[in-house]
Parts: structure tokens; C-alpha cells; sequence
């Protein structure tokens, strides 16, 4: 019987452990990530029930002009078209302003969304798992702990056998895959447990 505790990336239990902390951040990114927090406080104010890291940054492996600032933010209420405007007017004065960033990646999605039973497995395993808390309520504690194996695998690439084709060729499908909150690996994030472009 293998050893849970032993794995990496488990806990002694055999959950999965979140991949990244702010410990972890380089000191050269910390500037960038305090001004991240300052920023989405100011943005949405009362409505901002939580920010978070994801990526490179919060593991520890972002390189310098090389990578970007993933976020995740979590609303009170779902976003509106305004939120989304705000939201790309931050990403391009935290990107101006700091050059050791390469552009900045902010998912936004409500509290309600993130806590659902239909995102268990999607956007909540990635708030539980790979995500970083920087501001307000950690999400993680409301939800399930995961462990690694079949149904976890199935959930979060479920509709992965949609787009490969019929026999299991190894050739490209047409479209990219739905990551976290049903949009595709082009415009979501590159994690370590999916394959995807460095960030």
C-alpha cells in the first residue's frame, strides 16, 4: 500500500495541499502583489468577498519580465459588465506600473458561483487547491477537501473526451479545453495539473 504521506503535494491524510502560499512569493513579485491587494480593495470595495493568488507567482517559480499575476477574485453578487471594466483598467495599471510582471490575469466570479454544487469539482477544487488567499474570506475552508483519483480526474477535465477524437488520437482537437468557470485554456489559468503554456 504506498505511503499517502509521502506524496507530493499531499497532506498526511492523503488531501491534496494547496500548491502555492505567500510565503513562497519571490521578494522581486511582493511590491506587485501588495499593490494587486491595494488595487482590488479600492476596485470593488464592500462587494470584494475575496481576492486570490494562483500560478507561478504564489509557488515560487515566476520569472522576472517573464511571467504575469494570475488572480482570482470572489464577488458578493455576480459581476457585472462595470466589475469587468474595472477589472481590466486594474490589470493594465499594475501591469504599467511594475515591469517585472508580464500582463495580469484576473478571473472574477461570485462567492455563490465558487461555493455551488456544480463547480465542486471546477472552480471550487481550484479555490481549495491551487489558489493562494491574499484578501478577505478563504473560500477553501466551505469547501470539500479533495483527494486524488478517478472521480476527481473525470470531474475537472469531464468534457475533455468531448473534443478528442473518436479512438483516442493523439491529434490536436479543434478547440481548446474549458478550464475553471467553463472557459477555455486560452483565457484561463495555466496550472500544474492540466497541460498549458508556461506563465
Amino acid at each position: 500500500m504506498t505511503d499517502t504521506a509521502s506524496r507530493p503535494g499531499l497532506d498526511a491524510q492523503g488531501f491534496i495541499g494547496r500548491e502555492g502560499s505567500l510565503a513562497r512569493v519571490p521578494p522581486v513579485f511582493r511590491p506587485v502583489v501588495a499593490s494587486a491587494r491595494e488595487e482590488l480593495t479600492a476596485a470593488f470595495g464592500a462587494r470584494l468577498n475575496g481576492a486570490y493568488l494562483y500560478g507561478s507567482v504564489p509557488r515560487g517559480t515566476a520569472r522576472v519580465g517573464r511571467s504575469d499575476l494570475d488572480l482570482l477574485v470572489s464577488l458578493h453578487g455576480e459581476p457585472t459588465a462595470a466589475d469587468r471594466d474595472a477589472t481590466r483598467a486594474l490589470e493594465e495599471r499594475l501591469d504599467a506600473r511594475f515591469p517585472q510582471i508580464d500582463g495580469v490575469g484576473t478571473l472574477l466570479h461570485s462567492r455563490e458561483r465558487l461555493l455551488s454544487e456544480r463547480e465542486r469539482y471546477d472552480l471550487g477544487w481550484f479555490v481549495s487547491c491551487l489558489c493562494t488567499p491574499l484578501y478577505g474570506e478563504d473560500l477553501a475552508g466551505l469547501l470539500p477537501r479533495h483527494r486524488p483519483g478517478s472521480l476527481l480526474a473525470r470531474e475537472t477535465n469531464g468534457d475533455l473526451a468531448l473534443l478528442l477524437p473518436a479512438g483516442g488520437s493523439a491529434s490536436p482537437p479543434p478547440t481548446a479545453p474549458r478550464r475553471p468557470g467553463g472557459r477555455s485554456s486560452a483565457s484561463c489559468p495555466a496550472t500544474s495539473y492540466a497541460p498549458a503554456s508556461p506563465s
